[in-house]
């Protein structure tokens, strides 16, 4: 379709145009009263035509330009992370618990009769599976595989396209 210049503008032209003259106006090209002339100009136009007039004797912009690869960033290096028995995620979990069994007691001395124990109810099974889980690290594979704290291995591969799933060609 051949460009007219008659053609309604939309609500989205209108904003284009607005967020261009931004742009210059930031860049230096406009002064603040040129800027908010033109803006004025360019909410109130009716045609393309019209914001093109706005935008005629200004450089062309894209908005949506990427960065040049200049500015990307190095990546870091990443250190080897361990989910073994003595890892960081095994102390920060181990922690918690010992957190939360210790406020249990507090509250417990505090407010209850010393008869009844009732932070062992807390304590106890959560302390018993995490026991489990820690004393199974790296034993469901001979010790060679890693797993988590809740005893889950690494990131599980899915099928990669139709060659894989029954009946697509795959075996």
């Amino acid at each position: 379709m051949a460009y007219d210049p008659n053609i309604r503008a939309s609500d989205t032209d209108r904003d284009r145009a607005a967020a261009l003259l931004r742009e210059h106006h930031a860049a230096g090209r406009l002064t603040p009263e040129e800027f908010s002339e033109r803006l004025d100009r360019a909410f109130a136009a009716k045609t393309v035509g019209e914001i093109d007039d706005l935008l005629k004797d200004l450089p062309g912009i894209d908005l949506y330009r990427l960065p040049d690869a200049a500015l990307t960033r190095q990546p870091r290096q990443r250190q080897a992370r361990s989910s073994g028995r003595g890892s960081g995620s095994w102390r920060a979990a181990w922690g918690v618990w010992l957190t939360v069994t210790a406020v249990c007691f507090v509250i417990w001395g505090l407010t209850s009769a010393p008869g009844y124990v009732w932070p062992l109810w807390v304590a106890g099974p959560w302390g018993a599976i995490m026991a489990c889980s820690w004393l199974t690290v790296n034993a469901g594979r001979g010790g060679r595989g890693q797993r988590g704290i809740g005893g889950e291995s690494g990131p599980r591969q899915l099928p990669r396209g139709d060659e894989d799933l029954p009946g697509r060609g795959g075996t």
